[in-house]
């Protein structure tokens, strides 16, 4: 580790778990409904999971933007004032967490705007100190699937061993061109660490905007499948039944709408059918 990666990597303590899974999420691209952080960070609080380190934000965005004001808005932190007093401001975060009883370690920021290499070696670090030996990244982003069932999961993998794994969780093998992510950029460069890397992108729907409860649900369900996790997930049911409850109830006041929907709802249905026969 350089003085300077030493520098943006902070512990809390010292920790060592061989052959443990690192789970990764960021806000920004590929984390529509807040899928990616939604879901980690619902394996925080269900886990208990312990905080174990920081990346240092500073190197790694851009606060302020030339142009109108509703550009650099994006930009800037977020602050509260409240009858004339400064309550609160918002800065960027990059936090490690883990659960010693899992060998499972998770993380939850925001992706970097710029220095991917330097915020890459930082995340690289972080797996050579711990010990870990398999990255999962979890995201989404907005599609033609309906609110009303279970989102698609799409795979991409860093090695042939893994994506062969990955086929008996129900996941769909990604077709892709464009623009890419960090975590594209953290997967190109899994092979040369010795690591195993996967990304598993939530298709959801793409008419609405905010907090998707259903779709973390579902896809905190398929994760903790796959990490093997035995925790209770009848809270996160909760929230999102109810929630379908409430988009429903809104969708079908509007008739343009609600036939989208059922259309939607048709062509998934018959996707299944046909992949089922």
């Amino acid at each position: 580790m350089s003085d300077n990666d030493s520098k943006i990597l902070k512990f809390d303590r010292q920790l060592q778990m061989a052959d443990s899974t690192l789970v990764l999420a960021f806000s920004g691209w590929m984390d529509g409904g807040d899928v990616s952080t939604g879901t980690v960070m619902r394996l925080v609080d269900l886990l208990e999971a312990e905080s174990v380190a920081e990346l240092d934000p500073e190197p790694f965005y851009i606060y302020n933007v030339p142009g109108p004001m509703e550009v650099a808005e994006i930009f800037r932190p977020h602050i509260e004032i409240d009858n004339g007093l400064i309550q609160s401001l918002e800065m960027p975060t990059n936090t490690f967490y883990c659960h010693e009883e899992g060998k499972l370690c998770l993380f939850v920021g925001k992706e970097p705007h710029m220095h991917w290499r330097s915020f890459g070696e930082a995340i690289f670090d972080f797996v050579r100190t711990v010990g870990v030996s398999r990255i999962l990244f979890v995201g989404s982003f907005g599609g033609a699937v309906p609110h009303t069932r279970e989102p698609r999961l799409y795979v991409t993998c860093s090695d042939a061993e893994s994506l062969e794994e990955m086929e008996k969780y129900g996941v769909r093998r990604s077709g892709y061109q464009g623009p890419g992510s960090f975590t594209s950029y953290l997967m190109t460069q899994a092979s040369r660490e010795h690591l195993k890397m996967t990304s598993l992108v939530a298709e959801i729907p793409g008419y609405l905007h905010g907090t998707n409860p259903l779709s973390i649900a579902a896809v905190t369900r398929r994760l903790a499948t796959i990490l093997a996790l035995s925790t209770d997930l009848d809270s996160l049911r909760t929230m999102a039944t109810d929630w379908e409850m409430q988009v429903s109830s809104k969708v079908e006041e509007d008739e343009e709408m609600a036939d989208k929907v059922r259309e939607l709802e048709e062509q998934y249905d018959n996707e299944l059918l046909d992949e089922s026969s």
